[in-house]
């Protein structure tokens, strides 16, 4: 029968800490093969700096093509098929529904996510019948379910999360040591993550959200640093209506102004 270590995961975008952990398992002989499931998009509510599903896929399955195990390492679209909103204790259903005669599966998180696994929909389940494997995340100790879980104490660390990686390519920073090249090259084309697209998906989730405080602030502060002044300040505004106390909302706001007295002193100062 075959092991295979499921490691769920946005993948938003797909980055070297997580092919290292792959292939850190393969090599320990923890499984015969590591399947990343890419988690769907929620229909139901917009996330702002998620990229679609199906890039978040392609862009994986390079990263996993480019393994040093191609062969033992791959994702899955298996949640996009599935119900949503998509619960991990529905699809390991699934899976061992449809595939359980001829695989044992067991399943690869963060210690920041076991910490909260009792939150997740009939963990209970999930900690009964799946051996689940733990890895280090700098700055995290693993709080609960020490009895239930195998620590991977040598598992590689990684100094830097997905949300760092769309914060350096939004700023046109160097992401080498962060992305396989051919991902790099794949998020450029499709222009992800750049400031740009972050304004687009603002947008659509303003149109489902429009009462969200937290949005208007994250749009105003693209259009800050995009320098388009005006839609940053209604947008810093329209966030303090909703959440008078918000005091980055403020601080940004304050901060445009400053910038506008300083550059165009005909105008503020005549």
């Amino acid at each position: 029968m075959k092991n295979v270590l499921l490691y769920f995961g946005s993948f938003n975008p797909i980055h070297r800490g997580h092919i290292a952990l792959a292939e850190y398992a393969v090599e320990q002989g923890l499984c015969d093969e590591v399947i990343l499931i890419v988690s769907p998009q929620n229909p139901h509510k917009a996330v702002a700096d998620l990229a679609p599903e199906l890039l978040r896929f392609e862009m994986a399955e390079m990263a996993c093509a480019a393994s040093r195990f191609p062969e033992k390492i791959k994702p899955s679209v298996i949640e996009f098929m599935l119900e949503r909103p998509s619960y991990t204790v529905n699809t390991l259903r699934h899976l061992k529904e449809n595939f359980g005669s001829e695989m044992r599966f067991k399943i690869l998180m963060g210690c920041d996510l076991i910490n909260t696994l009792d939150r997740w929909k009939e963990y209970t389940e999930i900690l009964d019948n799946y051996p689940i494997l733990v890895y280090p995340r700098r700055g995290c100790e693993v709080e609960k379910f020490h009895d239930r879980i195998t620590y991977l104490h040598e598992a590689p660390l990684c100094d830097y999360s997905s949300t760092e990686v769309r914060e350096a390519v939004e700023r046109g920073g160097n992401t080498s040591a962060m992305l396989h090249p051919t991902v790099a090259e794949y998020i450029r084309e499709k222009l992800l993550y750049s400031t740009s697209w972050r304004i687009h998906s603002l947008n659509a989730a303003l149109e489902q959200e429009p009462e969200n405080a937290r949005l208007y602030l994250e749009r105003g502060s693209c259009q800050y640093r995009s320098g388009s002044w005006g839609d940053a300040i209604n947008d810093f505004n329209r966030c303090l209506a909703l959440d008078p106390e918000n005091r980055e909302a403020q601080q940004l706001k304050d901060m445009v102004y400053e910038i506008l007295q300083y550059r165009y002193t005909d105008i503020y100062n005549p």
